[in-house]
């Protein structure tokens, strides 16, 4: 299973960015996929969710109502579309797929697969 990620880059504060990922190797419509990311110094942290269908997400607090995780499974592809982008957004994004559904979908011990990062860097 190998996961690539892209559409990271630098950016000002305000802007836009939309990042993809897509999955080779894998039935990829068969599990969850989330976003995580890791600012230098700090842990990595959940972004957002969504399930096999799509039709269900859920984000960390601080970006709801300025990112949107999609996904096309004809494409094996999920998007995190990010508007509105603040500095405190900068850090490297990664995609990831979920595979152990005894662990809470918002730690990184529920994914087994994860792509390779694409930092996002916002300017002030």
């Amino acid at each position: 299973v190998q996961l690539q990620a892209s559409g990271g880059g630098l950016v000002q504060a305000g802007g836009s960015l939309r990042l993809s990922c897509t999955a080779s190797g894998r039935t990829f419509s068969s599990g969850a996929m989330a976003w995580f990311r890791q600012a230098p110094g700090k842990d990595r942290e959940f972004v957002a969710v969504t399930g096999r269908n799509g039709g269900s997400t859920y984000y960390v607090d601080s970006v709801k109502g300025r990112f949107s995780i999609s996904r096309d499974n004809a494409k094996n592809t999920v998007y995190l579309q990010m508007n509105s982008l603040k500095p405190e957004d900068t850090a490297v994004y990664y995609c990831a797929a979920r595979t152990i559904y005894s662990v809470s979908y918002y730690l990184p011990q529920s994914y087994t697969y994860w792509g390779q990062g694409t930092l996002v860097t916002v300017s002030s």
